[in-house]
């Protein structure tokens, strides 16, 4: 894409241009830079161009910063003189929708000036291409110039201004903002820079994806690439749960939608910009780690605990040493040295540098995924650092040796010095700092190593929009038949609209019974079940006492008792499609929140991975000796439940089956309710 690695840049405005001019010449960008003024003379130095079509010939970027009308009279000429691309920086589009007439329509009309040619933004800063020393930004900035690097996208110039700035030795090869993302998305800018073989892996920050199936595209490229992405997402939105109908509706929100894509696609997620900027430098050296066994060095016991404890509850571990090395650690140590993983190798050897380096070698050896050497290096303006860096270059030699994949980590990001960081990425050891950041960045290199070890995803289903339709409740019967229809199982029936219906059930049903008032969501709040029923005489009572709520009825033989209750729903989010949610069912459906969420469509491991992953996972497999459930019939049954919404997911608003009873001898699904669309008259 010509925009992004320019050789010659046009820049159609004022004082922003002024800027964007100076913030090249800073850089160094050696190519060409036509200023467009149509009454200045010159701008920084100079000459100005009355109009594009003075131009010497089509550039191959563009930087307008003009009002945000003009803008798109300036894109339909650069278009039509063959440009290679434009960053908007004007705002007042799309996002000013509700304070600004009409401008949705200017963003519309900014896109057809356009034509086939790209466009970044509006409302946007612009991109640092610091392989090309580019800056088409008009504001300082921290970026260096690199060979390779990652690429960082963000909807916030400021927040991209922040990380331009790290001093943690990240090489960054690309920073780009993308604004409104009018005509290029986030994921197509994503594509374009995968493709750069001096890019090593993407960091994303974003509040919302607008084309599922364009991050679809750009994250499986990124694997087949084997460049790794890690995302910040932001703006957790609560979902309207008061016009919500299921349970589920109200437990997965369009967060859960957005975490279910991610750890589909293999695209690791952090909460903080320390951890982005950490687990790209990881991504960036190693790139994704096979596994999460790891392996931590220190001299200080309050520094190997803390690492232990910075593991726990996460998805790494600390295994420890095999017999063979252990022998070796202590003949390197002595016995007074306790042999664990994490390793305090106290200081007893310090400063005896080749036996530092054997030692290290010694507990390289197992080839852990990923070695991690903790030290903190003091102020070079108070103290001596040299020991310090003796016993990093007794590390890295073994590191060298074993071929290991390792990284040097200091508990404090102070305690790393940038230099000694860009020196460290250069050898191929990764700096790291802080220890939790440290292991949330393992951790996160982990996890996409496992995803991309199983086979691509099924593609997402491609859903229609529910436009011009009207939401249509199922009541419990008529979402059981559906469902049963699929393969789901159901408790034994009659649907009961009179007294005729009640002989009907007691001569074909076997007490215990169940009876239900029909067309009511949440049932157990609204008193509408009957339970146990023992005879004739408590159906009949019952029925009567129901009648005060509803015409209809449900009769059912009563279930077994569970193992446990599950709640199994899906959902549709309107970006990313549906949502199938397994979770603790039951009463206490809202008061565990203990929920798995996937995106359909779903493998039967997807489902039984989900199950393992959530707290009631003991129970199911029993817990303290207690019968197991039957994890076959209840995975089967949850399969039954997502081919239906996949074969429905044209009508289908929610379902919801709370609960799914898990027993020892099978599954069965207790209660039911579905929402459906039609179409308007």
């Amino acid at each position: 894409m010509r925009l992004l690695n320019p050789r010659t840049i046009a820049v159609i405005g004022g004082k922003e241009c002024e800027r964007v001019v100076d913030q090249c010449d800073k850089f160094g960008f050696t190519g060409t830079i036509w200023p467009v003024h149509p009454t200045r003379e010159t701008l920084s130095g100079r000459a100005c161009f009355k109009s594009i079509a003075d131009l010497p010939e089509a550039p191959d970027a563009a930087y307008v910063a003009v009002k945000r009308e003009r803008s798109i009279d300036i894109v339909a000429q650069l278009s039509a003189r063959g440009a290679g691309g434009a960053v908007c920086y004007a705002a007042g589009f799309a996002e000013a929708d509700g304070e600004s007439a009409g401008s949705g329509d200017l963003q519309k009309a900014l896109v057809e000036a356009a034509g086939d040619m790209p466009i970044i933004g509006p409302n946007c800063y612009g991109f640092i291409n610091t392989l090309e020393r580019v800056a088409l930004w008009p504001d300082q900035h921290g970026a260096k110039a690199c060979d390779s690097g990652v690429a960082i996208l963000t909807q916030s110039s400021n927040v991209a201004i922040n990380l331009t700035m790290q001093k943690r030795g990240l090489p960054v090869a690309q920073v780009m903002t993308v604004g409104n993302q009018a005509q290029l998305g986030l994921s197509d800018l994503g594509l374009a820079l995968l493709e750069d073989e001096r890019i090593s892996a993407l960091g994303l920050h974003i509040e919302g994806l607008d084309d599922v199936k364009a991050f679809e595209r750009f994250a499986l490229r990124a694997r087949q690439l084997r460049k790794p992405i890690v995302v910040i997402k932001v703006g957790k939105s609560e979902q309207a749960q008061a016009a919500a109908m299921t349970h589920t509706a109200s437990l997965a929100g369009s967060d859960a939608a957005h975490e279910a894509l991610f750890r589909r696609l293999g695209v690791a997620r952090v909460d903080t910009l320390e951890a982005f900027i950490e687990t790209l430098k990881l991504f960036h050296v190693h790139g994704a780690l096979h596994g999460g066994e790891l392996l931590s060095l220190s001299c200080s016991g309050g520094e190997a605990s803390l690492m232990a404890d910075a593991a726990q509850g996460r998805a790494v571990s600390f295994p420890a040493f095999d017999e063979s090395t252990a022998q070796a650690l202590k003949s390197a140590l002595g016995e007074i040295v306790s042999i664990a993983n994490p390793l305090d190798y106290n200081t007893f050897i310090w400063g005896d540098w080749p036996a530092m380096t054997r030692m290290f070698e010694a507990a390289l050896s197992p080839r852990f995924d990923l070695a991690m050497l903790v030290i903190d290096f003091p102020r070079h303006d108070l103290c001596d650092p040299y020991d310090w860096v003796r016993a990093a270059d007794a590390f890295i030699a073994a590191v060298k040796q074993i071929e290991a994949r390792a990284a040097i980590v200091a508990s404090l990001p102070e305690t790393m010095p940038e230099e000694l960081a860009e020196d460290l990425i250069v050898k191929g050891i990764v700096p790291l700092c802080g220890l939790d950041t440290a292991i949330i960045a393992a951790q996160a290199a982990a996890f996409v190593g496992a995803i991309w070890s199983k086979p691509e995803p099924k593609p997402l289903l491609a859903l229609s929009p529910l436009r011009e339709s009207v939401a249509v409740t199922l009541n419990e019967w008529e979402a059981k038949q559906e469902l049963a229809a699929a393969g789901l199982i159901v408790p034994k029936g009659v649907f009961v609209s009179d007294m005729n219906g009640v002989d009907a059930a007691l001569r074909s049903l076997t007490f215990p019974l169940a009876a239900k008032a029909l067309g009511i969501a949440h049932k157990t709040e609204a008193g509408a079940v009957s339970l146990n029923l023992k005879t004739s005489q408590d159906l009949l009572h019952a029925i009567s006492s129901l009648s005060r709520l509803s015409k209809s009825f449900l009769i059912e033989e009563m279930a077994q008792k569970p193992t446990i209750e599950i709640i199994v729903g899906v959902t549709r989010d309107p970006v990313v499609g549906l949502l199938l949610t397994i979770g603790a069912g039951g009463i206490l459906a809202e008061i565990m929140d203990d929920t798995a969420s996937l995106l359909l469509p779903a493998n039967e491991g997807d489902i039984r991975a989900a199950l393992a992953s959530l707290k009631i996972n003991p129970l199911l497999e029993g817990y303290r000796g207690a019968d197991a459930a039957d994890i076959d019939a209840l995975v089967a049954n949850i399969w039954c439940i997502a081919n239906y919404a996949a074969e429905h997911a044209d009508t289908l608003e929610e379902l919801d089956v709370n609960p799914l009873f898990a027993t020892p001898f099978g599954s069965v699904a207790v209660d039911a309710l579905i929402v459906k669309r039609t179409k308007t008259p």
